[in-house]
Formats: structure tokens, sequence, C-alpha cells
């Protein structure tokens, strides 16, 4: 299985209000709950104000695109990842999942990940 890189870093935040979120930019995750509005997008395009900000992530997409059939494929990346002490954040869309790792944990994660038979690019 490939894992794609994505170049830029990551910020997971919170705002009290989405007018304050580019809508236009990529890429864009968006989670709105009666709690909270919880965003990941370029640290870069990061609104000024937040409630709550994370910054530092680097992604992983899973290339291609995964049939709702498959079982455990997130599950066998979150556990190669945890074995080697390393956390995720994930995200996922109709067509496939993104792993955010903190960027510190970023080579050890591209290390093991390759050493359990994923191909990083």
């Amino acid at each position: 299985m490939k894992l794609v890189t994505l170049p830029q870093e990551l910020s997971v935040y919170q705002v009290k209000n989405l007018n304050q979120v580019d809508l236009s930019q990529q890429p864009l995750f968006i989670g709105l709950t009666e709690e909270e509005n919880s965003i990941v997008s370029p640290t870069a395009t990061v609104p000024v104000e937040t409630i709550k900000r994370e910054d530092g992530w680097k992604a992983f997409k899973i290339e291609g695109v995964l049939d709702f059939s498959l079982v455990g494929i997130l599950a066998e990346i979150a556990t190669v990842l945890a074995e080697a002490d390393i956390s995720l954040f994930a995200v996922s869309t109709f067509n496939t999942d993104y792993i955010l790792i903190k960027m510190e944990k970023y080579e050890a994660a591209v290390s093991v990940l390759t050493q359990a038979g994923y191909t990083v690019l």
C-alpha cells in the first residue's frame, strides 16, 4: 500500500464561526458538532482568532480509492505506529483516509511504516 506525504504543514484547530475559514483552501477538513467547529487545514491559512490550535502536523494520504467494504486498513497503520509510540490523528473522506503525525515524529513514522511494508512517497 502506498502512502503519499502531503507537502504542507497542517494545523488542527477550533473556531467559533466558519466565516473565519477560507473554504477554498486545500486540504480542508471540517467537523461540525453541537460542541465544536473543528478544522484541519494548512498552517499558513489558519485564522488569527481560534479557540484552540495545535500546529506542527504532517499528513500521509492513503493512495487510491478505498472501497467501503475494506476492513482494517486504518487499524493496521495505527497499530504499526502505536507499537513505535507514535500517535496519530486520522481524517477520512469518501475516497480515502489521511493520517496526521506530529512533525517531530514524521521521520520515525516513515521508518516504521516502510519497515512494515508500506511505500511512503
